[in-house]
């Protein structure tokens, strides 16, 4: 069953303006990340290429460019931030995959798989040096300040999950508290990054950050309950691969919940002890969208995508703030 079909008509919403808006600065940007990732090892440009030329939305970069213009940037400096931004991102892709085990990333084969785990994580080291060189070459240590506390934060959310992954009692606080850490700290710290590159006050820097965390947190909603309710084919990895690696998702949480006690036998096993069948899935998927959990999560996300929308309400109504309030409902309603 499609979430889609399985859950109400949300307000639907595009990338689709921001990308039109931002396209000189993130042509800027994609040369940074094109020439900033060559290395004379051989093995670095050709694993990093990979994933990077694997595509993505570029969501976080194109954040900071938004911010950037948002708040009144009359230069590019904040490109060098936004390609620091896709750096740190890629890096903690590189190193997911090495500890979930995932077979496909965007799409293509896991970088992992192709080179091994222990380049994979090299390589990902390389390219947080990467970003950490462009954001001193921005001569801002605010800059450098917000992006090295989301590094350290992102790294913790990690540790957080992988030791509370596989908990069937793990509470909705805790789980939120994991993905703001893991996802959503990201988000913030692009647009918070953006901002400050502009010179904007405190209360203006603070908003973009308001914004960046509320649309994280509505992102990785959207995207745990896409791991139960999308297709293979458009999401550019296996759908159910949450379920398969036993992760406590808020689908899965709030199913478990809601579940009696035959369905709290198939969940122990299933997720509890990983003794998985081929029929599982099906099952799991059929178990969260009966539930409403699915839209439950769903529910939640849209509520943080309303946050993020009240959070510009301080900048004034141009294209930059519509493109960004589009892209808020896009979180909730994207089918990959």
């Amino acid at each position: 069953m499609d979430a889609a079909a399985a859950t109400l008509p949300r307000k639907s919403g595009s990338v689709d303006r921001l990308v039109r808006l931002a396209e000189a600065d993130m042509a800027g940007v994609n040369r940074l990340i094109t020439d900033r990732m060559q290395s004379d090892v051989a093995i670095i440009p050709a694993l990093a290429e990979h994933l990077i030329a694997a595509g993505g939305k570029r969501l976080r970069p194109l954040m900071t460019v938004a911010a950037a213009r948002l708040a009144g940037a009359d230069n590019d400096h904040f490109q060098k931030l936004a390609a620091a931004v896709e750096f740190i991102h890629t890096a903690t892709l590189l190193h997911d995959d090495v500890v979930d085990g995932s077979q496909l990333r965007r799409g293509k084969v896991a970088a992992h798989l192709i080179w091994g785990g222990a380049q994979s994580v090299l390589v990902g080291d390389f390219l947080f040096a990467r970003a950490f060189e462009l954001m001193v070459e921005t001569n801002s240590m605010k800059a450098l300040e917000i992006l090295a506390r989301a590094s350290r934060v992102i790294a913790e959310g990690e540790v957080l999950q992988l030791m509370r992954s596989h908990d069937l009692n793990l509470s909705q606080a805790v789980y939120l508290e994991i993905i703001q850490a893991k996802t959503a700290e990201l988000f913030a710290a692009a647009s918070e990054a953006g901002a400050v590159s502009a010179g904007v006050d405190v209360a203006k820097s603070e908003a973009l950050r308001d914004y960046g965390l509320n649309l994280g947190l509505a992102f990785q909603l959207a995207d745990d309950a896409l791991d139960y309710g999308g297709a293979t084919e458009t999401l550019g990895k296996n759908a159910g691969d949450d379920f398969r690696e036993g992760k406590a998702t808020l689908p899965l949480l709030l199913a478990i919940a809601r579940s009696g006690p035959r369905e709290a036998e198939f969940w122990e096993r299933a997720i509890g002890r990983r003794e998985q069948t081929e029929a599982d899935f099906r099952r799991a998927r059929e178990l969260i969208i009966g539930s409403g959990a699915l839209d439950a999560t769903l529910d939640l996300a849209a509520d943080y995508a309303d946050k993020a929308k009240a959070a510009l309400a301080m900048f004034p109504a141009n294209d930059w703030r519509e493109a960004l309030e589009e892209l808020a409902d896009f979180a909730v309603s994207r089918r990959a």
